[in-house]
């Protein structure tokens, strides 16, 4: 399917700070949609992943976080939580309206506004006003996933009522050069973004292993035996997508023949508690970002 052009003005400036795996992924489907590489910076220690970026999009590119913000109109947060605080501690901000946006699991809005400058100066209106001029800073969180990487992602956003539908317009219309978006009302329903689609390749990825494995056990070849599982996987995958109307139930039951192979396989997993092994390995994830919150 052809691409179109990202909806966001084009004279709007993007920043990532930090030039990580999801950075390059977002980076990479903005210049495919049609966005102008000339408007995108990023900045990163580490020299050889700017070079790397710059020479495969060339986009502009800086080892000075504040040459960044400066820049943008809007930030992209690409580090980890852990490091978020002594990223963020000095940044000078002189737009007002300036967006930031976090991709950084755990982190509330309130914790990041905490972290970003309490202060965005501004220009004096008159020349008797010398005072800088307070704003409270615009965020967005963001929960990407590592398929944003070929383009098939899927992001939870959440911006409290403060940011305008402009904004998170502009978030999604960034999120969605990289696969899907779902705008949540809540944010504590970021967490169960992570849980249902952040976290959720690591599960796939995990039952793909085991099958794998059980399918060399019984005789065939690792490649034929991953051949096998990730061709099924990819094909569920297309038909949930292409059934929309259908529940992930009645899917079920159509590829399950009463007394048949499957159905004894079904069973199997069903007796070893297959919903509460989820469940508990969902809600894991959702406690672990709530203490994220807490630890950083």
């Amino acid at each position: 399917m052809k691409k179109t052009a990202v909806p966001i003005n084009s004279n709007t400036k993007i920043s990532f700070i930090g030039a990580g795996n999801m950075s390059r992924a977002i980076i990479s489907g903005l210049v495919a949609t049609g966005f102008e590489p000339s408007n995108i910076m990023a900045s990163n220690p580490s020299e050889p992943k700017l070079l790397s970026l710059q020479n495969d999009f060339g986009i502009n590119t800086s080892q000075l976080n504040q040459e960044a913000i400066d820049f943008a109109d809007i930030v992209m947060l690409a580090v980890k939580p852990q490091l978020m605080q002594e990223v963020c501690k000095d940044f000078i901000v002189t737009k007002p309206n300036i967006l930031f946006v976090s991709i950084a699991a755990g982190l509330t809005v309130s914790r990041l506004r905490d972290f970003l400058p309490k202060v965005l100066h501004s220009r004096p209106l008159t020349s008797h006003q010398n005072t800088p001029l307070a704003y409270t800073a615009n965020i967005v969180r963001v929960m990407p996933n590592t398929p944003s990487a070929i383009g098939l992602g899927m992001s939870g956003i959440y911006a409290q009522d403060s940011v305008s539908s402009e904004h998170v317009g502009m978030v999604e219309a960034i999120m969605q050069s990289v696969g899907k978006t779902l705008v949540v009302k809540n944010e504590d329903d970021i967490n169960t973004v992570i849980a249902a689609a952040g976290s959720s390749p690591a599960y796939f990825f995990l039952i793909a292993q085991a099958m794998q494995k059980c399918a060399t056990d019984m005789g065939l070849n690792k490649q034929d035996a991953r051949l096998l599982v990730e061709q099924a996987m990819l094909g569920s995958a297309r038909l949930m997508q292409d059934n929309p109307n259908l529940e992930l139930s009645e899917l079920r039951r159509q590829v399950t023949s009463k007394g048949g192979t499957t159905a004894k396989a079904v069973e199997s997993l069903q007796q070893a508690d297959i919903d509460n092994m989820f469940a508990n390995a969902m809600q894991a994830a959702v406690a672990r970002a709530q203490q994220m919150a807490l630890d950083f």
